[in-house]
Formats: C-alpha cells, sequence, structure tokens
C-alpha cells in the first residue's frame, strides 16, 4: 500500500477470486473474441467500471478485462486487479504507425513508451521520459511470436492522452526518437505496474498509419482484421508456455 496516498484500492467486500494473470483487452471486438477462444465452463463475469472481467476459466489461472480507452481509466483498471492479486498482466490494444516502415496490420512489442499522458508521472520517477514493460513478458511474447510465424516489430512507442493533439510537430519528435507508433495507455500501465512491483507486457496492432501525416485508418482493411484474431490466438497458447 502507498502510504502518502490518501485513497487506496482495496480488495472489497466481495473480490474476484481471480490467479496472478490477467490480459488487459483495450477493444470490444478483441475482448469478444478472446473470451470466445478461452474455455467458459466455469467462467465467471462482473463489470468492473465500465468494463469487464472475466475470470475462472478451466486450467488456467487467467483473466481478461476490457474494453477501456485511455491511460486514467486503464490504470485504475490496473490498481483494482493488483489489488485481487494480479501480478501478471499484458496488454493488447491497437496503435497508429509513426515510421514509414510500419504497416497497418503489422504487430508491434514496445520495448519502452516515450511518456507524453498525464498520469504516468504519479507512478514513476520525478521528470521520467520513458516507461518500460517486463522484460520476462516481452521476451515471453516474442518468442510466442517466432514459434507462430508472426513477424512483429520491436521498438520504441509513444504514449499520448491526446489523439486529437497529435500534431505534425509532434510526430516528427517522436519520429526522430525513432518510435514506430503512437497510441494512449502503455506507458502509464508500464509506470503504474513498476510502482507496484508487478510485472506488466505488451503488444500491439497497428490499426491506422500517420507516418506520412495525413491519417490513414485501417480499421476495416482484411490484414488487420485477420491480424487481430491471430494475436488473440497468440494471446490464448502465451501463457501455456509459462507455469
Amino acid at each position: 500500500m502507498d502510504t502518502d496516498a490518501i485513497i487506496n484500492p482495496v480488495m472489497g467486500k466481495k473480490p474476484p477470486q481471480l490467479g496472478k494473470r490477467c490480459v488487459m483487452v483495450a477493444n470490444q471486438p478483441d475482448f469478444d473474441y478472446l473470451q470466445r477462444l478461452l474455455k467458459s465452463d466455469g467462467c465467471k463475469a462482473r463489470r468492473v467500471l465500465m468494463s469487464r472481467l472475466n475470470f475462472g476459466y478451466d486450467n488456467t489461472t487467467l483473466s481478461i478485462i476490457g474494453p477501456f480507452i485511455g491511460a486514467p481509466y486503464a490504470v485504475i483498471l490496473l490498481e483494482s486487479l493488483i489489488a485481487w492479486g494480479i501480478r501478471e498482466v499484458i496488454f493488447f490494444g491497437w496503435c497508429g504507425a509513426l515510421s514509414k516502415d510500419v504497416k497497418t496490420g503489422d504487430v508491434i512489442i514496445p520495448d519502452k513508451a516515450f511518456i507524453d499522458d498525464g498520469v504516468s508521472n504519479n507512478y514513476a520517477a520525478l521528470n521520467a521520459s520513458e516507461a518500460f514493460p517486463a522484460d520476462s513478458l516481452q521476451t515471453l511474447i516474442k518468442s510466442s511470436c517466432i514459434k507462430n510465424t508472426i513477424e512483429f516489430h520491436d521498438g520504441p512507442v509513444w504514449s499520448t492522452d491526446a489523439i486529437f493533439r497529435e500534431t505534425k510537430e509532434k510526430v516528427i519528435g517522436f519520429q526522430k526518437k525513432k518510435a514506430l507508433a503512437v497510441e494512449m495507455e502503455a506507458a502509464a500501465l508500464f509506470s503504474a505496474g513498476c510502482f507496484r512491483k508487478i510485472d506488466v507486457g505488451c503488444i500491439l496492432l497497428v490499426s491506422d498509419e500517420l507516418s506520412s501525416f495525413e491519417w490513414k485508418p485501417g480499421f476495416k482493411n482484411s490484414v488487420f482484421k485477420e491480424r487481430r484474431y491471430q494475436v488473440c490466438e497468440l494471446i490464448r497458447s502465451l501463457w501455456n508456455l509459462k507455469t
């Protein structure tokens, strides 16, 4: 518990009986598909704020929660999960390509996130500019991608709260820092996970492109849709590789 904070996350009167692992799924279609992939016998569900938590899947300690958007809400969910005993989290979200080498439907496994949100520095060191995932989980995700012949990009991403303030100036600035993509939650989840001493990993899927300074949405792109299914299937099998 953070003794400096006036309000702390608590288990509550009837906490869900979770294992130690949870997948935080940002987008509803991915959450729906992943829950269909998992064995549902004995599965339980409950609302957590505006999201849904599914837990108690047979033969696994895995839970899934989603959808959600933005760093503040993502970290509120993470804090609740930690209070309920979760110690390993994988975040699966979508992102916009910044690098010209990254296209819609590509997979990104971030090695760090540049902080440009309002939550991260409440958990990270003073004036920190970067946040980092758990190496163990990122290595596990990469190994699973290789095993399943899923190509991926490995590098930094830019985390921002303000999708409508992704200006040309900022895009150029983060391109110079070799950021592969922009998204909204990774830096905050990494920072909070480190602060609470739990492992947070991340896998992102490119849903749109900004590298040319014109927005190119790819949400209806057939490659993007197919790759969403592949990533969900990878996540389902991922936990079987680790005991």
